[in-house]
């Protein structure tokens, strides 16, 4: 075995926890794993977070990870933590995070399936919005993501907009406000490259440019100084 642990690699079927059944791999990244479960009882699935022993010393990060989960829990794009488990894997014990199971596309794929691999406007404009009103609670909350991006965002169409919830919360030494006005750079460099990016941007009718401001963090800092801000903005604006 290496010493640093780099994969799980559970194959359909496998029983965790003597609990749950796993169904298939949904993501992985440098924490950890990410699997979709079925409660073996009740058949009710779930998804499965678990940590890599290395990136999760005296259990500091899965803490941190179901405490946050818990505090934003009534935030509408925030998953609902259940419970923690603990399994043996190759003799060592390691830490399972079990959450809701949100059926969707992450943004990244549910693009690749659009024509252009590109929103129209009036999709883009609904997909920031529902982003902008989600992030509006968290940030109300006292909280913050900290890492948004096409990676991270799990999309559902529901009607003319958009259900969405995000993965991955990232805290770093910055200051809360700090990462708050990061957030506010990555909602707008979203909207920039869910219209096609750097390709397209030159076409796009000014109330676009009036958002993305060329990507120039300063400019959009000094005309959204919060979330809320922005989020006012696309409801009074004429997008017909």
């Amino acid at each position: 075995m290496k010493n640093t642990l780099e994969t799980f690699a559970f194959k359909p079927g496998r029983t965790l926890a003597g609990k749950y059944e796993v169904v298939s791999l949904l993501g992985s990244g440098w924490e950890g794993e990410v699997y979709k479960i079925r409660e073996i009882d009740t058949g009710i699935e779930r998804a499965a977070k678990l940590f890599f022993p290395t990136r999760n010393l005296k259990n500091k990060t899965i803490n941190a990870n179901a405490k946050m989960l818990h505090k934003l829990k009534n935030c509408s794009m925030v998953i609902h933590y259940h419970t923690r488990e603990v399994i043996q894997f190759q003799k060592k014990p390691v830490v399972v995070l079990i959450s809701e199971f949100v059926e969707g596309d992450l943004l990244v794929d549910y693009l690749a399936k659009q024509k252009g691999k590109r929103l129209e406007l009036y999709k883009a404009v609904h997909l920031l919005h529902q982003l902008c009103v989600g992030l509006q609670e968290i940030h109300e909350s006292g909280d913050y993501h900290g890492d948004l991006h096409a990676g991270n965002i799990i999309v559902s169409r529901l009607g003319l907009s958009y259900q969405l919830k995000v993965l991955d919360f990232l805290h770093n030494n910055m200051g809360v406000r700090e990462n708050q006005r990061a957030d506010i750079l990555d909602l707008v460099r979203i909207f920039y490259d869910v219209l096609g990016g750097s390709k397209h941007y030159a076409k796009q009718p000014q109330i676009v440019k009036d958002i993305c401001k060329g990507l120039k963090s300063s400019l959009i800092l000094q005309r959204f100084k919060n979330v809320s801000q922005l989020c006012y903005f696309i409801e009074s604006q004429d997008w017909s």
